[in-house]
């Protein structure tokens, strides 16, 4: 096997050979033909960049768009520069298809420049890769080829493994390599799509050795010094091609039994061709080594005066790569750097970092070369690195800004201001972010261990519960410690009792808990001028005001709205907004709460707050369902869904809302997957207010699907952790009119008429209308059952006529649907057109199909063959539209696409025109259409 050509090779060249690796490498070409992703991996020199190359050249061909990036180990700590190795050619191509908040992050990234709006989360950042990834493959397939991936800065990394795997079907596929030791190559898929083939490259055997020596023109080696090179490379083809240069080279070979001329490791052959370099060129090289790409320019800023000859000479003895391209300075192998590195005196690598923190022109860099070129405590170098890693932060780079705020704290003297405990924290703040909690629990716990202030401790604590994400339970020892921590500060206190109040929802399950601790922490934040916790705890108690149906909701809400005001808190998903929007869908004023959440939703893209949109995306989706405009809500909830697992955030919440709408406008099935799924995931977390949300709409879809008897099990589970939660609000979760309807299915009349009672109760005393009038369709339901078939009449005319003038179109489309269930004959079959009719204008495509499964199971009046040719204008118009449409010669299907409708539809409509028409199939239907034009 050939390797790239890291070190000098001889002047005669020979093209690049795989040798040894066909089973390895036929197992990854079918991977790659399938469509599958690649990762490559072994120890260092053993052929994972030839097996690379070969494999992007063979596949690269029949993929539009290639992207590549090869990293080096002085370029891992400066975030994003493999990502502009991948997309900095490709970026123009998809700009103008990336929301705004994106183009701004990715732009920010890229270049360094502008200002980005990602403040501290990063999100935008993830999801502009994401994006950018799935635009390009809309063109075509993409194969990213990367290289040296443990040399990837963190920032590219964590991009790259997040659009990875989330890329699902997307025509995107990675080929990539990573040296490892052993079999530690777990971590690495993390960077890879999840269905990525893990290949191996190990040792070469003998006789390949010997093969791969006579292909790059060492030949007429003895067999026995072909097996000791064999032997003390290790089968590693990089050193194999090294000890056989190294044989080449020397003037008197060995004798046998003699130990080869050479020692036994790479980096004792980098240091023989270090000892070739000139003592000045030397110190070029080690300025070369510490510095994120390098330039001839970079190497004069750092007093460097004679870069050209000194690289030229380096080059010469293959310790340098070429760059054809560009200015860049390379090294022919990454180890050679680190050799180089790690063999100079430590005075020596201080002042090359002291030359580039000055020199670089990235203000991390630069910081970064200043503390690595200082000993001790510095305020200067740490207020640099302080300023570096909010650079970082606001590039989206949380975790580069994490280890800067690390090496600032190292560099802040014990009495700084602010102290090195407090850049800690800030910098377990960023890790938090970055989504490595275990880091800052582990900064958090450090601190604790010797933090004397009640500040820095109640703040270690709040990091040590956000790191528990989900699982609050888990830190219940937690909470006690910091209120004793927060002693009578009520700063410190309202911030402890604001996380108690999430506990008191998320843990205990229990509202009237959560409510008073919020109002607790808001009094407290009040009395201590913390503007930012007060709103944030109104908004909260609000909030559980709201669904519990408690009397003071209202007047909470206006505390929560009153002035002042922060801009990022009222756009945000937990605000007072928010909780603004819930009040009034609640109180079925539609119009205004689409218009608060349209303007919630600017706001936040606009501010690149992207956890705030997955909510706010998902609350519009919510208001369109309510609405009837089910295709709209269908494709919202769609979006919610790809944010909030693209993002990891509001997956619950987004699966709940999606299990509705795909119940109402989409596929029922996947209504029941996604309500399954909301379940299992609240379950999980154990929150308690989410199991119920998720229940109700498993039972809805369930109800959609027929599954009567699985509605009741699912909605009476709901009613029972209601009552437990304390939520008195039949708005809240509207799932009583399901749970009645579903009761009255299964014959259990008694218990729905006691369910809507109580309900309707309810509904009264906090005056909601829209409430009480689907209460009345799912009672008009109860009588019918029980022969009251007036009374039933009436009251479904009653609650369509409302519940159409409260803009509630799919609940009105229900109420017509109950109605033609109960009419007979002919006036029947027009409540039914008239049902589908409403049906069809909300594009709830799977209550269509009931509808019409219905109309075609209900007794009809037969029609006289004999008025079959006048019969057309008796047809319905959606009937009349199909019967036309068969007259042209058109497909059940394509009658389906122009009409919008399914296939089964178009197949039940026929069937009445049949039956009305006294006629028997399609061909009757064609006879009778010549007829008339004969006439």
């Amino acid at each position: 096997m050939t390797v790239r050509g890291d070190l000098r090779e001889p002047a005669r060249r020979h093209p690049d050979l795989v040798i040894g690796r066909d089973e390895l490498l036929s197992a990854a070409r079918e991977q790659l033909a399938r469509g599958g992703s690649v990762l490559l991996h072994g120890p260092a020199g053993i052929g994972k960049s030839t097996a690379l190359r070969a494999l992007a050249s063979e596949y690269g061909t029949a993929a539009r768009t290639v992207l590549r990036c090869s990293a080096t180990e002085s370029e891992s700590h400066l975030p994003f520069l493999a990502l502009a190795d991948l997309l900095g050619l490709v970026v123009d191509q998809v700009y103008d298809k990336l929301p705004a908040a994106q183009r701004t992050a990715l732009e920010s990234a890229l270049t360094g420049r502008g200002e980005s709006t990602l403040q501290r989360d990063g999100l935008a950042l993830r999801l502009a890769v994401l994006s950018a990834l799935r635009a390009l493959a809309e063109q075509g397939p993409v194969l990213v080829v990367a290289d040296d991936l443990q040399w990837l800065d963190p920032a590219s990394a964590e991009l790259l493994g997040f659009a990875a795997r989330r890329l699902g079907d997307t025509p995107v596929q990675l080929l990539s390599a990573v040296r490892t030791e052993g079999q530690e190559y777990d971590r690495h898929l993390s960077a890879s799509p999840p269905d990525t083939l893990a290949v191996r490259l190990g040792g070469l055997s003998r006789a390949q050795v010997s093969a791969l020596l006579d292909h790059r023109g060492y030949t007429g080696l003895p067999r026995s010094t072909v097996r000791d090179i064999h032997r003390t490379s290790g089968g590693n083809p990089f050193f194999a091609l090294e000890l056989g240069r190294a044989l080449a080279e020397s003037p008197t070979p060995p004798r046998p039994g003699e130990p080869l001329p050479v020692p036994t490791s790479l980096r004792a052959l980098v240091l023989n061709r270090l000892d070739m370099l000139s003592v000045e060129a030397r110190r070029t090289l080690l300025v070369a080594s510490v510095g994120a790409r390098p330039t001839l320019a970079l190497l004069h800023e750092a007093g460097r005066e004679n870069a050209e000859a000194e690289t030229a000479q380096a080059a010469e003895l293959g310790l340098l790569a070429t760059e054809p391209e560009g200015p860049a300075v390379r090294f022919a192998h990454p180890l050679i750097s680190a050799a180089l590195y790690a063999e100079a005196p430590a005075q020596d690598r201080r002042a090359a970092h002291a030359a580039l923190s000055t020199a670089a022109s990235d203000p991390i860099e630069r910081a970064r070369h200043l503390a690595l070129a200082t000993t001790g405590t510095d305020p200067e170098a740490a207020a640099r690195l302080a300023e570096a890693a909010a650079t970082a932060r606001d590039r989206g780079a949380p975790s580069v800004a994490a280890s800067l705020g690390l090496l600032a704290a190292r560099h802040t003297p014990a009495d700084g201001e602010p102290g090195p405990d407090e850049r800690r924290l800030e910098a377990a703040e960023d890790a938090i972010t970055a989504g490595e909690v275990d880091l800052a629990r582990d900064i958090a716990r450090d601190v604790l261990t010797r933090a004397a202030e009640p500040a820095d401790r109640v703040r270690a604590w709040m990091v040590v519960i956000e790191a528990a994400g989900q699982a609050l339970g888990e830190v219940d020892t937690v909470y006690p410690q910091a209120l004793a921590d927060a002693g009578d500060d009520p700063g410190l206190l309202a911030q402890v009792h604001y996380q108690l109040a999430w506990r008191g929802l998320v843990v205990e399950g229990d509202f009237a808990i959560g409510r008073e601790e919020a109002s607790h922490a808001a009094e407290l934040a009040a009395r201590a001028g913390d503007r930012r916790t007060e709103l944030l705890a109104l908004a909260f108690q609000a909030t559980t005001e709201t669904l519990m149906g408690h009397p003071d909701a209202p007047a909470t809400i206006k505390r929560a709205l009153k002035e002042p005001q922060l801009p990022d808190v009222a756009c945000h998903h937990n605000g007072a907004g928010a909780t603004r929007y819930r009040w009034l869908i609640m109180s079925d004023q539609l119009p205004e709460a689409r218009s608060t959440v349209n303007a919630l939703l600017r706001e936040a893209r606009r501010r690149g707050m992207v956890e705030s949109e997955v909510h706010f995306v998902r609350l519009l989706a919510e208001t369109e369902l309510r609405s009837g405009h089910c295709g709209r809500a269908l494709d919202l909830a769609r979006e919610s869904m790809r944010l909030a697992r693209d993002s990891g955030i509001g997956e619950m919440s987004s699966a709940v809302l999606a299990s509705l709408a795909e119940a109402s406008g989409g596929d029922v099935e996947r209504a029941l997957t996604l309500g399954r799924e909301a379940v299992e995931l609240a379950e999980r977390a154990g929150d308690q207010m989410y199991i119920s949300r998720g229940l109700t709409a498993l039972g809805h879809a369930q109800l959609v699907a027929g599954d009567a008897e699985g509605a009741v099990r699912s909605l009476r589970r709901v009613r029972d952790l209601e009552n437990g939660l304390g939520i008195t609000d039949p708005a809240r979760g509207r799932w009583h009119g399901d749970l009645a309807e579903a009761l009255v299915r299964i014959g259990e009349t008694d218990e729905a008429q006691q369910l809507l009672d109580v309900a309707r109760e309810h509904a009264l005393r906090l005056g909601r209308a829209g409430v009480l009038a689907v209460l009345d369709r799912a009672e008009a339901l109860v009588r019918a059952a029980r022969g009251e078939h007036e009374a039933a009449l009436a009251q479904l005319t009653s609650a369509q006529d409302r519940l159409a003038k409260l803009g509630y179109g799919l609940e009105e489309a229900r109420a017509a649907f109950a109605l033609a269930s109960l009419r007979p004959g002919r006036t029947g079959r027009a409540s039914y057109d008239e049902a589908a009719r409403l049906f069809r204008r909300c594009r709830a495509l799977p209550w269509v199909r009931q509808v019409e499964a219905a109309a075609v199971a209900s007794p009809v009046e037969p029609i006289a063959p004999t008025a079959a040719s006048e019969g057309l204008e008796g047809l319905a118009a959606m009937e009349r539209q199909v019967a036309a449409l068969v007259m042209e010669g058109a497909t059940n299907r394509e009658i389906a696409a122009r009409l919008f409708i399914s296939v089964k539809t178009v197949e039940a409509t026929l069937t009445r025109v049949y039956r009305k028409l006294g006629i028997r199939s399609r061909v009757d239907i064609v006879r009778l259409a010549a007829a008339r034009r004969a006439k």
